[in-house]
């Protein structure tokens, strides 16, 4: 077929690249790219309009129908497709299960500016942003959460868990290839994003001052602050931003940062369709 080549031996330079990617996070950095393993998120990546480097496949997965469904897609988009054999997949594998299809995939350049010029300004603007959330599920998760309800985009600050890591990319079920998002933002440029585009700026805090979140007005054009996993949002931001909180009658003394999300998200999108 064209476009796919048989590929067999370790030395082979997509193979090199593509084992330098998955093993060096330096390397992945440096050169752009990222991995999308398993036929579900493959399917996703190729129906987006993100750019593919090249595609390995085993010819075991080659049998299944929906794989040669993605490989035909692939090769019509001219992504260069290779054959691999099952033992040089499971080199560069990240699962203990693999599928046999993997994608090496381009980074994309983020900015404030770039999230703000793809919003839709026919309804008020709703911003999540990520004040040192490390654990790359959470991060995913709110990923997820965040184009389920249709927000305008998450806001990583320095400090939180890469978005292009394999446990990340996994965890947003494929919502890291339609929900807008700008990276390693300062809480200076944080602060001068909300203040230049009009938006309300809240804050989750677990604090006397705090107002409950269904109390809040969440249809405003807003950003949404939730902080570190250990240690909440910086008082760098907590001292410009209104604090709300999620109450608890247990006695649990917090909720997980993406629980959380989904709470706030989800109250937010009822009160502007239902309120």
């Amino acid at each position: 077929m064209k476009n796919i080549q048989t590929i067999t031996s370790k030395e082979n330079t997509v193979i090199r690249l593509t084992h330098a990617i998955v093993h060096t996070q330096r390397r992945a950095a440096k050169e752009g790219l990222f991995i999308v393993e398993g036929l579900r998120l493959a399917e996703m990546a190729a129906a987006s309009d993100w750019r593919i480097r090249h595609a390995l496949v085993t010819e075991r997965a080659m049998t299944g129908e929906r794989v040669r469904v993605l490989i035909d897609t692939l090769v019509e988009r001219s992504v260069p497709v290779a054959l691999v054999t099952e033992s040089l997949f499971s080199s560069v594998s990240q699962t203990d299960t693999p599928q046999g299809i993997l994608l090496v995939m381009e980074r994309r350049k983020t900015s404030l500016e770039l999230l703000h010029s793809g919003v839709q300004t026919a309804e008020s603007p709703l911003y999540i942003a990520l004040d040192r959330v490390q654990d790359p599920g959470n991060v995913g998760t709110i990923l997820r959460t965040s184009d389920a309800v249709g927000a305008s985009g998450v806001i990583l600050l320095r400090g939180c868990a890469d978005v292009y890591s394999s446990k990340v990319v996994r965890a947003t079920m494929g919502s890291l290839f339609h929900v807008p998002f700008a990276l390693e933002v300062t809480a200076e440029e944080l602060i001068h994003f909300a203040e230049h585009e009009g938006l309300a700026f809240l804050a989750a805090a677990c604090n006397a001052g705090a107002s409950t979140y269904f109390a809040a007005d969440l249809r405003r054009s807003m950003l949404i602050v939730l902080g570190n996993e250990a240690n909440g949002v910086s008082e760098e931001l907590l001292r410009v931003a209104k604090h709300i909180h999620i109450p608890m009658r247990g006695a649990a003394e917090s909720l997980n940062v993406a629980t959380a999300a989904t709470a706030l998200l989800y109250e937010a999108l009822r009160q502007r369709l239902y309120a």
